[in-house]
Parts: C-alpha cells; sequence; structure tokens
C-alpha cells in the first residue's frame, strides 16, 4: 500500500479533488446573489428565493446520487460525472454573466447552469467522502486522523475559493462577474481531472482492490432484475406522479379564487418540498435494501 506521512496517497488524491470542488461551490455561491442582484438587475426577494431553491436542491440531491452510485454506477464513475457537470453548469454560469446585457438569455443560461450544479452534486457529494474509510481496514486506527485530513479539504477550498472568486469577480463591475464563475469553473475541471487521472493508480484497498468500481452483478441478480423491470417501470411512474401532484398542491394559493389559484407560485420551492417527501418514501421502500440500509437513509433524511 502506497503510504505517504502514515497514509495511502488515495487520501491525499481525494483532499485535492475535494478542495477543487469545496472552491468551485464556495465561490460560486460567493458571487451569485450580488450576479443575481448586480448584473440581472432582480430584487432582493426574488435573488433570495432563487438562491434558497438551489441551496435546498442542492442538499436534497445527494440522497439521489448515492442511491444510483450504490445500485448501478460505482463512487468512482458518479464524482467523474458530477464533477464534470458541475463545471459545465459553472461554465454556463460564465457564459450567463458574459451575456448579462441580454436578460432573457443570460437568465435561461444561469437557470440551466443552476440544474447542471444541483444534479451534478448530487453525484459527486455522497460518494467522494466515503471512499475515505474504505481505504483502510476496519480496525485500522489512521482512519480518525484521515478524515481530519479529508475535511481540511473541505476548509482549505471554502477558505480561498471567495478570496479568489470575489477578487476576479466582484469588482464593481457587473461585466466582471463572468470571471469569477469561470474561476470556480476552472476549479472544478482541476479537481475532476485529478481524480480521473490517479484514480485508477491510488484509490485502492489495503490489499490493492480498486475502491468504489460499479457494483457487480451475477447471473442470478442480473436475472432478478430483469424479471423486475416492470416492477421498476410502475415505481418510477409513481413517483414521477406523485411528485408533480404534491408541486401542484404546493403552488396552490388558497387563499386565492379560482382564477388565480396558480398566482405568484414559487413552482422551484414546491418542487423541492415535493421531491423532499416523495423521494425518501420511494427509496425506503425499494425492497432490495435490507433494513439497516433503510435505517440509515431514515436518519439521513431526518
Amino acid at each position: 500500500m502506497n503510504q505517504t506521512k502514515g497514509h495511502p496517497k488515495g487520501l491525499y488524491l481525494l483532499f485535492v479533488t475535494e478542495m477543487w470542488e469545496r472552491f468551485s461551490y464556495y465561490g460560486m455561491r460567493a458571487l451569485f446573489m450580488l450576479y443575481m442582484v448586480q448584473a440581472l438587475l432582480f430584487d432582493k426577494e426574488m435573488a433570495s428565493q432563487v438562491y434558497g431553491s438551489y441551496t435546498g436542491l442542492v442538499y436534497l440531491t445527494p440522497l439521489i446520487g448515492g442511491y444510483i452510485a450504490d445500485r448501478y454506477w460505482g463512487n468512482r464513475r458518479s464524482i467523474v460525472v458530477g464533477a464534470l457537470t458541475m463545471a459545465l453548469g459553472q461554465f454556463l454560469l460564465f457564459l450567463s454573466a458574459c451575456y448579462f446585457q441580454e436578460v432573457a438569455l443570460a437568465k435561461y443560461l444561469m437557470f440551466c447552469g443552476l440544474g447542471l450544479l444541483i444534479l451534478g452534486n448530487g453525484f459527486f457529494k455522497p460518494n467522494i467522502s466515503t471512499m475515505v474509510g474504505r481505504l483502510y481496514t476496519p480496525d485500522d486506527n489512521r482512519k480518525d486522523s484521515a478524515f481530519t485530513i479529508f475535511y481540511m479539504g473541505v476548509n482549505v477550498g471554502s477558505t480561498l475559493a471567495p478570496l479568489v472568486c470575489g477578487l476576479v469577480g466582484n469588482t464593481g463591475h457587473p461585466e466582471d462577474f463572468k470571471w469569477g464563475f469561470l474561476a470556480a469553473c476552472i476549479g472544478m475541471i482541476l479537481g475532476a481531472t485529478a481524480f480521473q487521472i490517479f484514480k485508477n493508480k491510488y484509490i485502492c484497498d489495503p490489499d490493492g482492490n480498486p475502491v468504489g468500481v460499479a457494483p457487480q452483478r451475477s447471473a442470478s441478480t442480473a436475472q432478478q432484475s430483469e424479471t423486475s423491470s416492470q416492477k421498476s417501470t410502475s415505481r418510477t411512474l409513481l413517483m414521477l406522479g406523485s411528485t408533480l401532484l404534491l408541486t401542484l398542491l404546493f403552488s396552490i394559493n388558497w387563499n386565492a379564487d379560482s382564477a388565480h389559484l396558480f398566482a405568484d407560485a414559487d413552482w422551484i420551492g414546491s418542487l423541492i418540498y415535493a421531491t423532499t417527501v416523495v423521494m425518501p418514501v420511494i427509496i425506503i421502500t425499494d425492497h432490495s435494501l435490507n433494513r439497516h440500509e433503510k435505517l440509515r437513509i431514515g436518519v439521513i433524511y431526518i
């Protein structure tokens, strides 16, 4: 097992990857409200609503991304896909800031970028930290210090982000916001590139076996999967239908007359609340999960 200062080199690769992801995330957040108010001329109420909806979905989607990683993709693929998706989202924010004077186009690019950031975060966030402990044996007393080192990467990235992105993006001139978003994009690309290049060499357990690969499926498991495809389709339709119904219910202004039930509806916020209710129920009722796994998901949700 390759070690540096008593720890496997894979830990430092995860440190660097997480550091750049946090740099990207907090760099964007440092500028986002200012960009909406100063460049796109949103009023503060609208900007706060968009910002709150974004941060709410960012903390919701890891539940979905972790589920997909455990069932289908594995941690490695989920991290790479998530990182590249977030980098693309940051680039769309950069383009939005490039065309901030064309408000309609800038808004469209901004919301598309936010969607990609939310989606990418769902794949990235729950998977990278789970790989830290798997670099060690269960009884290895270095694991506590390993997580301390790993979360130092979070602190370093979140500290540098406002300094760098704020310096180049928040100059008092709306046309300069794009440089802050571009810096966040470059940071995410650096993290994704480092992980992709070195993951096969360093991300392994003490026996040298790769960590975070896609789960292996036996022939019997594959056959069971095929026979349950109809049930899976039904669950998907149920999930979509339930989410849509709850979104509509949460969007209704119950104090208005029938002609104005959806006046000033917060569709994004309603979608967040609806998904928060539906997704945990769908996941917890998955018969492929054992009781222990369901309890862990329940604790995370609470």
